[in-house]
């Protein structure tokens, strides 16, 4: 089956705003294309009155379609990690479009020499194999993906999202009406709500680029209508009431704080945008306040938070009067009734019964407003409220009595609920009374007043496994209550040392460091690790771009791939023209895991060091060596060695001895530097005069160490060592610092080094 692809496509992940050329024939798809197999992922309520994913794999063939079921769930629970789609996950509804592909694999993967593949949506790299387009440019047939969505019954248009997931490891994707995303790279799963910003929540791309690898030109033009750019400064916003300023100065939720941070919309400079880097800008990061607001109104828009009631009109005054309202997952809807519009004491409850207000003859109304009240939203112009109202008639007759009540819908009971989740139920509502639901915990009782039919869970504080059941009339549900946290096991590479304190591990690395962080739960589904680094905001762990498996690699600068820059410590280092500090130096490492029942694990914490690099090496040595060395000239690199002699360096050489052992003694006299990393020596160390760099952590010295007269352009670093005789430090031009590692010292510390 071969179709045309899709005509434009709008806010590509990477950078780029494409329209492809027309097709030179309307699109068509075969007939006698692969069947397709619909599979509700999570239904929450009619599709009617959710918004609805619709997620369909390509170039999975019948034996791949477990890896697309697979990487599936990895872009769901990455997905539900994120605000607002965490806490509004129940106004969704997923469904699993699976088509079993003639062939494996995507058009043009990863080169335009790469063959194209028998697919059912006709994904291909480079546009679609256009040699004028870019390689992470993967687009869909929209007229098979339009077909295939449609075998989901009740969706439409406008009230699904289209997203194509290919059976690629390379980087790509592109955004609008039809996502895609390649679904076996690192970042793959991070495309979706990168593109859910732009397709449902109208939000534009942060870049300050347009092609990667060129900074935009400065903006030109007025003030954008984007909810989230501006040219106005911090004051104007404050003084005009406009744009983001309800929330200036806060911590942002994407880390630092949000202000006003130049680039974007493919601009280099000219326009504002409220973080350093949102999920618009930067894919691993949550979504700030400003579009957080944007995504929860457009996500409420798309449901229906009146989910049912008793008719709208004229209602008898003995009658009880009910609505059903949607559910998020961590806090209730509130209700307010009014009656002649003086507001009833119904402490949030879904019902109001007639007969117990005693009214007076004649015609009353009533009326029933529904408000989120979350704290996601402050523009009160946009916060969800429905309101409905009926005529209370006394020439009404009494509704008959109802069948015995009975549950109709609640939260899922097909996998655990989290201990801070608000559990819902809905029942069949008769119109003489509202069922009411006794909850039990563990068999207890559990008092739920007001609003009966949402039980927070969160003010109980469990941990651990609880059974929860709810019971209306002889109906019963019963859930299992995650309380138990995901842990997460990180991996560090070799540190040139290792102190362990009560607040965590610290470590000292020289140039570059690599971690890994392995998360697990007991409960199925995937598990989202995540860092941050010196307070900044939660950033998703991915392992590493080119490679899902491979650790996460900080640098001070950071490492460029793709013409975009990742794993710089310290302030973030995004593009290659940002110029913010190096990362050398103390940091700390925070990191977490959040299951896929929702439990945010509790951070744990290590502190690192990064030193500057050693110079490049112009001798290495190995193994043993039998004589005095005398260095006069160059780098010599002592690495697992044993040196049986006298070292000397002199004036200009440098020496770095790693993991070797030295008999001793070392001197070193004006030399450019000394590093002595994880070894022992086994007599005195002198250095006097050291011009570049002064190094010795995690050394036994089998005797004194003298540090003197150093003009480094770093503090000498004495961290982490073992000397068995006195330590002496003087007249250096800075003081020598333990990099917060204290030393062992046998005998007497003085001058610079007393507190070392």
């Amino acid at each position: 089956m071969r179709t045309k692809l899709l005509t434009a496509l709008a806010a590509l992940i990477t950078g780029l705003l494409i329209t492809l050329p027309p097709p030179a024939q309307a699109a068509v798809l075969d007939a006698a294309g692969p069947e397709a197999t619909v599979v509700p992922i999570q239904v929450s309520g009619p599709a009617a009155s959710r918004f609805n994913l619709v997620v369909m794999g390509d170039g999975y063939t019948a034996s791949e379609l477990p890896k697309f079921r697979e990487q599936l769930d990895k872009h769901l629970n990455i997905l539900w990690s994120i605000e607002p789609f965490k806490t509004y996950r129940n106004y969704i509804n997923v469904y699993a479009v699976e088509i079993a592909s003639p062939e494996s694999g995507v058009d043009c993967d990863p080169g335009l020499d790469a063959p194209k593949r028998n697919t059912p949506l006709q994904m291909g790299f480079w546009g679609g194999c256009n040699p004028g387009s870019v390689q992470r440019l993967l687009t869909v047939s929209q007229a098979a993906a339009t077909q295939y969505a449609d075998l989901v019954p009740g969706t439409t248009s406008a009230n699904r999202q289209i997203l194509a997931i290919g059976n690629s490891a390379t980087y790509g994707g592109a955004g609008g009406s039809y996502a895609t995303a390649s679904g076996g790279n690192a970042l793959s799963a991070l495309i979706t709500p990168h593109e859910l910003g732009h397709s449902l929540g109208g939000l534009q791309d942060e870049y300050d680029y347009y092609a990667r690898g060129d900074r935009g030109a400065p903006y030109q033009g007025s003030e954008p209508s984007s909810i989230h750019h501006s040219l106005l400064t911090e004051q104007q916003m404050l003084d005009q009431h406009k744009k983001w300023y309800r929330w200036l100065g806060e911590p942002s939720e994407s880390g630092g704080t949000i202000g006003r941070y130049e680039g974007g919309m493919y601009a280099g400079s000219g326009v504002w945008r409220p973080s350093a880097h949102s999920m618009m800008k930067v894919l691993g990061y949550y979504f700030d306040q400003v579009s957080r607001e944007r995504m929860t109104q457009r996500l409420s828009a798309k449901a229906t938070l009146f989910q049912g009631s008793t008719p709208a009109g004229p209602v008898a005054a003995d009658q009880v009067v009910w609505l059903q309202t949607l559910h998020p997952v961590d806090h209730e809807l509130d209700v307010t009734w009014t009656l002649d519009g003086a507001v009833l004491p119904t402490a949030n409850a879904r019902a109001v019964d007639l007969a117990a207000l005693d009214l007076a003859p004649g015609q009353h109304t009533l009326t029933a407003s529904i408000v989120d009240n979350t704290t996601f939203i402050r523009d009160p112009t946009v916060r969800p409220t429905a309101t409905r109202t009926w005529i209370v008639d006394n020439s009404q007759p009494t509704p008959p009595a109802s069948a015995a009540p009975m549950f109709t819908t609640s939260s899922s009971t097909e996998h655990p609920v989290s201990a801070d989740e608000v559990v819902y139920v809905e029942t069949t509502q008769p119109a003489t009374a509202q069922p009411a639901i006794t909850w039990r915990l563990d068999g207890a009782v559990v008092p739920n007043p007001g609003n009966d039919r949402d039980l927070a869970l969160a003010p109980l504080h469990l941990t651990g496994r609880h059974t929860l059941t709810a019971q209306v009339g002889t109906d019963s549900l019963t859930w299992q209550v995650d309380g138990v946290e995901p842990t997460v096991t990180p991996t560090m590479s070799k540190p040139l040392l290792t102190v362990n304190k009560t607040s965590g591990p610290e470590y000292i690395y020289d140039d570059m460091f690599t971690m890994g962080l392995s998360a697990k739960d007991d409960s199925p589904g995937y598990v989202v690790p995540e860092f941050r680094v010196d307070g900044d905001g939660w950033y998703n762990y991915y392992g590493w771009p080119t490679d899902a498996s491979a650790p996460f690699r900080f640098t001070a600068e950071g490492t460029e791939i793709d013409q975009l820059v990742y794993g710089k410590l310290g302030v973030p280092r995004v593009v290659p023209w940002d110029n913010v500090p190096s990362g050398y130096g103390r940091h700390q490492v925070e990191y977490r895991a959040i299951d896929a029942t929702g439990n945010i694990g509790t951070p744990k914490q290590f502190a690192v060091t990064l030193l500057h690099p050693a110079p490049a090496c112009t001798t290495t040595r190995t193994g043993t060596y039998n004589g005095p060395l005398y260095l006069t000239s160059g780098v010599t690199c002592l690495t697992n060695a044993t040196i049986n002699g006298p070292i000397v360096v002199a004036a200009g050489a440098s020496l770095i001895a790693r993991d070797s052992r030295l008999t001793g003694p070392v001197r070193a006299d004006r030399a450019a530097d000394l590093q002595l990393l994880r070894s022992t020596v086994g007599g005195p160390v002198s250095a006097d005069r050291t011009n570049r760099s002064l190094v010795i952590i995690g050394t036994t010295i089998q005797g004194p160490l003298s540090v003197a007269n150093a003009t480094t352009t770093q503090p000498p670093a004495i961290a982490g060592n073992t000397i068995n005789g006195p330590l002496t430090c003087a007249t250096n031009t800075t003081a020598p610092t333990n990099l917060e590692a204290p030393n062992r010292v046998a005998g007497p510390r003085s001058g610079q080094c007393g507190r070392l």
